[in-house]
């Protein structure tokens, strides 16, 4: 999941590091487009100033950008200026209720350069990447604003309460973190590190698609193709005609470094080749080398937490997490990893054992064999195969049957799909979200269809994010990469793509219910730590028996899954779980042990696929059986996202899922009073209050309790 920045000078705190990037303040800009020619340039006349991507075209956001940098250069220069002494009105109100023409158009350019990147759209990109970072530098170090800024965190915080208190120390605490009390020559520096750090970023996050699109694997034979589904080769086949037809199959690379379509393939030597097109598609291997970009992200990340006075990044980029520092971070792993590490050895023992009744006492298991040998032994444990329940899992039955379903018994809430505003692909759909009082909470969009224009994996973010002080309902989208069925025929879905689909609109959710005043503050402007929470939360609404009941039908008879079947798969959902667990604690502790050097001792480009090896070796996670979930040259979490020294963010916010999950099930897991409580005390509240006490208000927890984590994982 991707967040959006609310000012573009938040660089240090809560938001994502993808969009950052900027102009020096002398350029000059050209307007080339007027307000009557452009339509960015004013809000949008649609429902709730939803985007008219209908009129909106590829030459008109840098135009946009650099009106929206103009204007808001000028409201600063006004704060500046002001003779009066520094106010919270005056300065911190000022400087919120500025830009909000760079925030309209940011919001929407940067879901196009995610989910529909053209060759326009990215020369757009790369052109406005540095505008953004150069005025991004502008206002960090403009002292004479930051001078202000200071008088009045100095002067009035005591003073002040609620969300006003909180937008203060935020803006001030991220100017400092940003940079706004090092000496001059100090910041040049750092706004030189800003500057190529945005360019490299944007550079890894280009390549990423690039190098997918070029590890496609063809396959000639139909024959090859064996174990899978007819409806598995028939997407082969039309995702080959897609690719320009090399071949008449393909198999698509995904994201992560295990692909799931090697459950299925019973051709070793084709589950090879997947495997390795996925682990080489930017070590330098193929036509893609990452490496470069990466260890020169990793030396300047460095270099910039040094500048600040920190040993490493880790420690500069967790202080404002809920873990607070590098030691606690460890601390947690270590002891997941400790108590994981004998069920893992268990596992990979159980699997080729299990290999080996077929294949001979001689074979030896290998990465891209554990999956179609895992699939087998669960087939043959439960009784059942993916295949099978795979037609009860319609995507449009999923959304509507599932994830609005539960949401209305849970919150109020009532979805009405809508055919009048535009969308900048025709496989979206668009919903009105309607409160228990009848009033609009928000607009809902979904885009959930792959194709080459679309970065992989999974997101969600906001065209708009709520805020009273601007009068604005949130307008929330989720993205997701799932194959699209020929047409005529309905999409169907795996288990795992049901359950991202609710973890994504967990997180739609946290901004769709949100109630703050301040834009900066509202929705999932929330630590790394703590946004993961409400998505791995809502996930486990998925396999509650009335939820499930009420989607899972077959799409040809409408006829709810078998009990009999739906009891042996959700009894499966987490066999053989070690795998899933171990990805994920290697792929977090190559992200740590990235963040944790200085800047004197990161590795070559030839070194750095050696360094991940080592890294891992040191806490007990090199096995070739399991892999991280992206491997260094892939990690775009960390490289191209917000996600540096964050990625344990994903095991830290499931913690307080699964105690979020247990109170629920104590108290009515599809209760409205239950989660009416937990929408008022915790997804409205954006940033306006301290993490763990917004998490301790709800569950009654002083902190969060890990001691259930393995165990709802099934470990």
């Amino acid at each position: 999941m991707k967040n959006n920045l609310k000012k573009t000078f938040l660089v240090a705190g809560i938001a994502c590091a993808a969009l950052i990037a900027t102009p020096a303040s002398g350029q000059k800009i050209k307007r080339g487009q007027s307000m009557y020619t452009n339509p960015l340039m004013q809000k949008s006349p649609l429902p709730f100033g939803a985007p008219d991507f209908s009129k909106i075209k590829s030459e008109h956001y840098l135009p946009a950008i650099q009106m929206g940098i103009e204007e808001q250069r000028a409201e600063i220069k006004q704060i500046v200026a002001n003779k009066q002494k520094p106010t919270f009105q005056n300065t911190i109100l000022a400087f919120e209720k500025s830009g909000e023409l760079l925030d309209r158009v940011k919001n929407i350019f940067f879901c196009i350069t995610e989910a529909n990147k053209t060759p326009e759209i990215e020369a757009a990109e790369k052109a406005a990447i540095p505008l953004l970072t150069e005025f991004e530098n502008e206002i960090n170090f403009n002292q004479d604003f930051f001078k202000r800024v200071k008088y009045v965190y100095d002067n009035e915080r005591n003073s002040l309460k609620g969300e006003d208190k909180v937008l203060l120390e935020e803006i001030y605490k991220n100017f400092v973190r940003s940079g706004a009390l090092l000496p001059e020559e100090k910041m040049e520096r750092m706004e030189e590190i800003n500057n190529r750090l945005a360019q490299l970023q944007q550079d890894f996050g280009n390549m990423l698609p690039k190098a997918s699109v070029a590890s496609t694997v063809w396959v000639d034979d139909v024959k090859e193709l064996a174990g899978l589904s007819e409806s598995a080769i028939a997407q082969c086949k039309k995702d080959a005609e897609s690719r320009g037809g090399k071949a008449p199959y393909c198999i698509v690379i995904t994201n992560t470094t295990q692909q799931p379509i090697l459950a299925s393939l019973d051709n070793r030597q084709l589950r090879e080749r997947v495997y390795n097109a996925s682990i080489h598609r930017t070590d330098g291997m193929g036509e893609f080398n990452a490496f470069p970009l990466i260890v020169e992200i990793a030396k300047l990340r460095a270099e910039k937490a040094e500048l600040m006075g920190y040993n490493n990044f880790a420690s500069y980029g967790l202080t404002n997490a809920m873990a607070k520092n590098p030691d606690n971070v460890y601390a947690f792993l270590k002891q997941l990893i400790k108590e994981y590490q004998p069920k893992a050895e268990a596992e990979t023992m159980a699997i080729e054992k299990y290999a080996r009744k077929t294949q001979g006492a001689s074979f030896k298991l290998q990465p891209y064999d554990r999956f179609y040998y895992s699939a087998k032994m669960k087939k043959k444990q439960f009784n059942f195969s993916d295949d099978e329940v795979k037609p009860y899992f319609n995507i449009n039955s999923v959304l509507t049957n599932g994830i609005f379903y539960a949401a209305n018994k849970v919150y109020g809430l009532t979805f009405k799909e809508r055919k009048d505003l535009p969308t900048y692909h025709p496989d979206m759909k668009v919903f009105d979200v309607i409160d228990n009082n009848g009033k609009q909470l928000a607009l809902f969009y979904c885009d959930y269809f792959r194709r080459p224009s679309k970065r992989g994996g999974a997101w969600m973010s906001a065209f708009a994010k709520q805020s009273g002080l601007r009068n604005q309902i949130p307008i929330i989208y989720n993205v997701c990469n799932y194959a699209k069925a020929p047409e005529g025929q309905p999409t169907l879905v795996t288990w795992d793509e049901v359950t991202t689909m609710f973890h994504e609109f967990g997180h739609a959710l946290h901004g769709m219910l949100s109630n703050c005043y301040y834009n900066t503050l509202s929705g999932t402007a929330v630590s790394r730590d703590f946004v993961e929470m409400p998505s791995q939360f809502n996930e486990s609404f998925a396999s509650i028996p009335e939820v499930f009941n009420n989607y899972a039908k077959h799409y040809k008879t409408n006829k709810p899954m078998p009990a009999k079947l739906r009891d042996k798969m959700l009894a499966s959902i987490n066999f053989h779980a070690a795998y899933a667990m171990g990805e994920n604690l290697a792929a977090t502790s190559v992200d740590m042990a990235w963040h944790m050097l200085n800047s004197k001792n990161i590795p070559t480009a030839e070194a750095a696929k050696d360094f991940e090896v080592t890294a891992l070796g040191e806490v007990g996670l090199l096995n070739n059986q399991i892999p991280p979930r992206y491997s260094t040259s892939y990690f775009n979490h960390i490289w191209g996202g917000g996600y540096a020294a964050g990625y344990y963010s994903y095991l830290w916010s499931e913690v307080l899922a699964v105690n979020i999950a247990d109170y629920f099930a104590k108290h009515g897991a599809l209760t409205r009073k239950v989660g009416t409580d937990f929408r008022n005390k915790v997804l409205s509240r954006g940033n306006t209050k301290d993490l763990m006490e917004i998490f301790s208000d709800f569950t009654g927890l002083k902190a969060p309790d890990a001691s259930g984590l393995l165990k709802a994982r099934g470990l």
